[in-house]
């Protein structure tokens, strides 16, 4: 795949790669892509005009359902986006990752000859380049130098997870680059959540890494967490007349990590009751004959979340099965249940460090006032952020107009879902790292 990246610039500006941006972004997204693409290329080709490289793409992801269930083991059905992490690359014979972001002053630095977790970096991105390198190389692929300049539209905030598109866009380079993509989407998934568990510092479950790196609308099982089944489903462009939304109600993330690791803590605290480590394999009836020593044990918090857990285990799946009979009306029901969960028994729509910040919750409210018709849900890990939404494509206009008076223009982002996953564009053109799942390979 590798070629200069002159080269890459000449097939792109002759439209050699209109079909690969097609299919990662729709026919008309095209134009600004393209410029978007060649806008990073040369870039690059002004540092070194004799560089070779490739593009490499990861996409963000949206949480369709199974909120908070993929760290209990639990089903989570869940689809890549339009918007994604995007980088040129060009190799490097020194041994450092630098990577040039758009929007940002200063590089990202990752020395190779230190790749154990570096104390005072958790949080920052450099934590996952160095997280990403040395888990590949852990697993005994090779690594080794390049240079990238990069650009994401799933910013952070957006709850699209920017963290875990960066962190398999960098384990997408490594492959393609040093390893001839001999790793498996899968296996950067984990890699990439590794590198977020011990280097970044956040306690997250797979989903969001998995979504990412094999792309498509996709329902996964982590029963098995080092080894999830994964199968694509299929529906039509159009969403049976609805569009999907999500909406950046605002509020920061930062110092939210503790109310993040609260949930998954409390919930096998909480499983540990019933003498199981994770809330998959419990039943609702057992929580129940069990709730008097639960709250006594655990707390009240815990037991609730719980049973959002075992709830929403058994409605991701239905999610899923709906999607497949194209019974559309019953996943937007489930759709629904999963909202009214989140917030009454998993309660991260609010965070309880401030009052005054309650905007998911403010979104969620003004969503079924302005849309009676549509169906809403809070997006991802909540607490602040995004909350997400199905609004009949004829009454997105009006919806757009009237959340954005409140929350600011451009925060209601229309979303594309079903994409590819991670992959690179070279010479050749557009290559998707292999998947060991069936029904998702489409290298």
């Amino acid at each position: 795949m590798i070629g200069l990246l002159t080269g890459l610039k000449e097939k792109l500006c002759a439209g050699d790669f209109d079909p690969d941006l097609s299919c990662l972004y729709g026919i008309g997204a095209l134009t600004d892509q393209r410029a978007r693409y060649l806008r990073l290329l040369e870039t690059m080709i002004a540092m070194n005009p004799d560089a070779k490289g490739l593009l490499v793409t990861a996409p963000g992801r949206t949480e369709l359902g199974g909120n908070h269930t993929d760290h209990n083991h639990g089903n989570v059905l869940a689809a890549a986006v339009d918007l994604d992490c995007v980088a040129a690359v060009s190799v490097s014979e020194m041994p450092e990752i630098v990577i040039e972001s758009e929007g940002f002053s200063e590089p990202i630095r990752v020395e190779l000859s230190q790749l154990k977790p570096v104390a005072g970096e958790e949080g920052r991105a450099g934590a996952l380049v160095r997280g990403m390198a040395a888990l590949m190389q852990a697993e005994g692929g090779e690594i080794g130098g390049f240079r990238a300049c990069l650009h994401a539209t799933c910013r952070p905030g957006t709850g699209l997870s920017s963290s875990a598109a960066f962190s398999v866009l960098i384990g997408g380079i490594l492959n393609l680059v040093y390893n001839e993509g001999s790793f498996s989407a899968e296996r950067i998934a984990i890699m990439a959540q590794g590198a977020e568990n011990n280097y970044f510092g956040k306690p997250c479950g797979l989903m969001d890494q998995m979504s990412s790196a094999v792309g498509r609308i996709a329902a996964m099982d982590f029963e098995l967490p080092e080894a999830p089944k994964i199968r694509r489903i299929r529906v039509p462009d159009e969403l049976y007349g609805y569009c999907l939304v999500v909406v950046d109600t605002g509020g920061s993330h930062v110092e939210l990590t503790p109310e993040y690791a609260a949930i998954p803590a409390e919930v096998k605290a909480a499983a540990k009751v019933l003498n199981q480590p994770v809330a998959r394999g419990l039943t609702v009836l057992q929580i129940l004959a069990a709730l008097p020593e639960i709250r006594q044990r655990a707390g009240d918090r815990a037991a609730l979340r719980l049973l959002h857990c075992v709830e929403e285990n058994e409605r991701a799946a239905a999610m899923a099965r709906s999607l497949e009979e194209a019974d559309f009306a019953a996943y937007l029901e489930l759709a629904a249940k999963s909202g009214e969960s989140s917030a009454m028994l998993l309660q991260n729509c609010a965070s309880v460090k401030s009052s005054r910040e309650q905007g998911v919750l403010l979104g969620l409210a003004l969503s079924t006032r302005f849309c009676p018709n549509g169906v809403c849900r809070v997006h991802g890990g909540g607490f602040a952020g995004t909350i997400q939404a199905y609004i009949p494509t004829r009454e997105l206009a009006d919806y757009r107009r009237r959340m954005e008076q409140v929350f600011g223009e451009g925060k209601v982002i229309a979303l594309h879902i079903g994409r590819p996953g991670v992959c690179g564009i070279g010479m050749d053109g557009l290559k998707q790292i292999w998947c060991e799942c069936e029904g998702v390979n489409h290298a």
